[in-house]
């Protein structure tokens, strides 16, 4: 397949071709080293303070859509064809404050101002969608942007009074919706990228058959979708990354189908585009969605790069196991499924063949009599990585225990399931003590780590205390049942 050697974005108003874009060249670094928008700021530089959040375009069957990113770990040679907009580009009507901007300097939500254009981005992105929210969905969009002097209640204030000041109707973006729409179809001639030297060498394919290709060509490439785990091997660690295949364009790798007995996601599908599905299909990981990461991150990362970058904390597989998922892989034309649960080995180590991709991710639907529970403990609330985290399904028909799968994530090298815990519950009646029995029975199924996140004895209490939550909560028969919100 012919190729070309440049990277073709729309940055704020101009059309830019970039040539030799290194593999780990970021975003953050290109605009503000190179194009000098400096009001984009760095603090983190592995996506979590929300100080670097830029919007995002991409047309996905036709759509324009915006989204915030972490400029900080997005690298640039993944932005073909996207419009790419910095604080630099808000303006509101005859040329003055944007109208986020505007409630944000009333309600006095600025102090030291650092972190204030990623909390303006991230309300802008907010105000497009939804311009009426709830104090709620105000928090949820700002999960990932940390403030350390301001306070959040202003922002917050801010940006519920923001409509006050204007309408998403009368947006530079909308009223220029169709023109950029245009614009990005011309930039992307559906041709294979190959950029910069060898040494630092990035290579976005023009569609899944060519990923494919690339693959069997490249076999030891590193692939990166959303590059919340890859950004921080080039930003934290200086870890070489060429040559690097991109695919969070991929089309194909981006269907959702939802049927009365499954859920199929492709594996490039990021956690923002599959949450409508998710809750439809899984109500109860509608809250535990929200606890991953910050909406900078869910708009990045995919279910498909947490589960094939093997992190024994990641936040998806737990539940996915739980759920009794399987994964399609494939390389070159061939394709085999396997159990999830099967895919880790050992810590660092997956059953993935050299030159092989996960291609989609099938979820069964919960059956009649299906109990499920997903949990996450971590420090913070929201924006943390996790300490422990567990998916529950138990199912009960006329108060026995017929089936059950529990999966831990941060017990062990890999997520795994808790098999001495089900084989206690498996056949026994649902009742306190068959519960206690099975905490009892996951000193035997896992030995956990100390590490900075949390102790191995705290460890095993809190998945021993999350045995007896899941039978609290579930069952309406104690003196107090209650679904307790996520710690």
């Amino acid at each position: 397949m012919t190729h070309r050697n440049e990277i073709r974005i729309l940055l704020n108003g101009a059309d830019v071709a970039v040539r030799d874009v290194p593999a780990d060249r970021t975003l953050l670094d290109y605009i503000r080293l190179e194009r000098r928008l400096t009001g984009t700021k760095e603090g983190c530089a592995e996506g979590d303070c929300g100080a670097c959040t830029v919007l995002v375009g991409r047309l996905h069957d036709g759509v324009l859509k915006y989204e915030t990113v972490n400029a900080c770990i997005r690298f640039l040679a993944s932005l073909n064809a996207c419009h790419i907009v910095t604080i630099e580009h808000l303006r509101g009507e005859g040329g003055g404050l944007h109208p986020i901007q505007q409630a944000m300097v009333d309600f006095h939500g600025s102090q030291c101002g650092f972190c204030t254009p990623g909390f303006v981005m991230s309300l802008y992105a907010l105000w497009m969608e939804n311009p009426s929210p709830t104090e709620t969905e105000v928090e949820t969009a700002i999960q990932g942007n940390l403030c350390r002097c301001t306070g959040y209640q202003p922002i917050v204030a801010a940006a519920m009074a923001a409509n006050q000041y204007g309408t998403p109707a009368n947006d530079f973006l909308t009223l220029e919706r169709e023109e950029i729409t245009q614009r990005l179809s011309a930039l992307d001639d559906g041709r294979r990228i190959v950029t910069s030297p060898k040494d630092n060498r990035a290579i976005i394919p023009a569609n899944v058959e060519d990923l494919a290709e690339v693959l069997t060509e490249t076999p030891e490439a590193t692939i990166i979708a959303g590059a919340t785990d890859v950004g921080l091997w080039v930003t934290k660690f200086m870890k070489p990354i060429s040559p690097a295949v991109f695919i969070n364009h991929l089309n194909d790798l981006k269907s959702i189908k939802l049927t009365d007995t499954s859920l199929e996601i492709g594996a490039g599908v990021t956690y923002s585009e599959a949450q409508d599905a998710i809750r439809d299909a899984f109500p109860h990981l509608e809250a535990y969605w929200d606890r991953i990461a910050g909406q900078q991150v869910r708009n990045m990362g995919t279910i498909g790069g947490n589960i094939a970058n093997g992190s024994p904390i990641g936040d998806t597989p737990p539940v996915l196991i739980a759920l009794g998922a399987t994964i399609t892989l494939r390389r070159g034309q061939e394709q085999r499924s396997l159990p999830l649960e099967d895919f880790f080995i050992e810590y660092g180590k997956q059953d993935r063949a050299s030159g092989e991709f996960v291609e989609t991710i099938v979820i069964p639907r919960p059956i009649s009599g299906q109990l499920n529970a997903a949990y996450k403990i971590s420090k913070r609330r929201d924006e943390d990585i996790s300490s422990v985290a567990a998916g529950f399904s138990v199912t009960v028909e006329n108060g026995l225990i017929t089936d059950c799968r529990i999966a831990f994530g941060g017990m062990a090298g890999t997520p795994q399931r808790a098999k001495a815990a089900e084989a206690a519950l498996r056949g026994q009646p649902w009742n306190a003590a068959t519960f206690a029995a099975a905490g009892k029975a996951l000193e035997t199924d896992f030995a956990p780590l100390t590490d900075w996140r949390a102790s191995a004895q705290y460890r095993t209490s809190v998945a021993r205390n999350l045995m007896q939550r899941f039978f609290l909560s579930m069952d309406d028969q104690t003196a107090e049942p209650a679904e307790l919100l996520s710690a």
